[in-house]
């Protein structure tokens, strides 16, 4: 399934007034159209409910439409294995989210308005009954293809034009149910000569701009027969940084569990930044340092890639240069099925949310 269109009908917006230095907010009902009656419709119904809500009335010409300024957040809820629906540590979403409007040098959007609507737009959702329910079989293969909400809280500007910078942003926060990530077949990585993130760029928040270079890598890794591009550092064209829209693991021969540290040119992703605490907890050594494509070919075992979208998705090798190195006999690693296990089991309810990371909505 991955990503689709297929948008929730409510639609939560709200601008910030620079006069009385306050968000306006309002809710937008596109329409009450259930997800059984949806599914009911002959295609051409269909069609003209879904694009009706993707009409979102922005302004057309813009500092985002023109230039690329702007940034967003990829969040998910999770039906749980008690009936209930648990939206995974929003306040990490909603701390980065400021931090990337402030990285923008536009007002930021409130981290408990943020938190607090993220909420109320699940519930009101879940009346038209868009959630979806928790099926015991998702377990079978470690929720792998199991469903979830994704959440785009996103940023688009005032109308403008002429490069400066937004002061009456707006926040928008829309929906659609989500599987797996990544399309079937190899899990092969490539390397490539693009730069993802320079040095004092934007490569720290998560602009929307950041995102052309990645899919322009995806497409050529994709052409060229592999799964996910790699990116290296711009100083050196040495180091490991990310991979197209995730961040990267690897697993060496003496199971310490190594990724890239954090800086100007590395995101600072939450579903990381769990993978890293799960570890901890299990008692594996990791290490986050510069790692460079040459120990990678060399002394690594596993590896795999980590984001809200991807999950933790094993990556079965990685050719440089031409060369391939291959992981694990091409097979998920057991360092990453056993954080996969964790991360996903606390999600969806089945393992002990120990570190209270599930925010109850339902």
């Amino acid at each position: 399934m991955a990503f689709n269109l297929e948008m929730y009908p409510i639609i939560y917006m709200a601008q910030y007034n620079p006069e009385t230095k306050n968000w306006d907010e309002k809710w937008i009902e596109k329409d009450r159209v259930s997800l059984k009656e949806l599914q009911a419709m002959s295609e051409e119904e269909r069609a003209n409910v879904l694009a009706n809500r993707n009409n979102l009335n922005l302004p057309g010409v813009s500092y985002t439409s023109q230039y690329g300024y702007g940034c967003f957040e990829g969040m998910k809820a999770f039906p749980t294995k008690d009936g209930g629906v648990s939206i995974f540590r929003p306040d990490r979403n909603a701390a980065r989210f400021a931090n990337s409007m402030k990285g923008l040098y536009c007002p930021a959007f409130p981290e408990e308005m943020y938190i607090k609507a993220s909420a109320e737009f699940i519930r009101r959702n879940a009346e038209l009954g868009y959630i979806p329910e928790y099926e015991k079989s998702w377990e079978e293969d470690n929720y792998a293809t199991a469903k979830a909400v994704y959440m785009r809280p996103f940023m688009n500007t005032e109308g403008a034009i002429g490069v400066g910078c937004s002061q009456a942003p707006y926040v928008i926060i829309c929906a659609t149910t989500v599987s797996s990530y990544f399309k079937g077949g190899n899990t092969k990585a490539i390397t490539t000569k693009r730069i993802r993130a320079t040095p004092n760029g934007t490569g720290c928040i998560k602009c929307a701009s950041n995102y052309v270079i990645s899919a322009l890598a995806k497409k050529e890794a994709e052409n060229a027969g592999y799964m996910e591009v790699v990116y290296l550092d711009a100083d050196d064209h040495k180091y490991l940084q990310e991979g197209s829209s995730c961040n990267i693991f690897f697993v060496l021969k003496d199971n310490t569990l190594v990724t890239p540290e954090l800086g100007d040119t590395i995101l600072p992703g939450i579903t990381r930044a769990s993978v890293l605490e799960l570890a901890k907890q299990q008692g594996i050594k990791t290490e986050e340092r510069k790692i460079s494509i040459e120990e990678v070919m060399e002394n690594v075992k596993e590896c795999f890639v980590t984001g809200t979208a991807a999950g933790i998705t094993p990556i079965e090798s990685i050719t440089h240069n031409g060369v391939e190195a291959v992981f694990n006999n091409r097979e998920p690693g057991e360092v990453g099925t056993k954080l996969q296990y964790l991360l996903k089991g606390g999600q969806y309810g089945s393992v002990k949310d120990v570190n209270n990371w599930n925010y109850k909505v339902l």
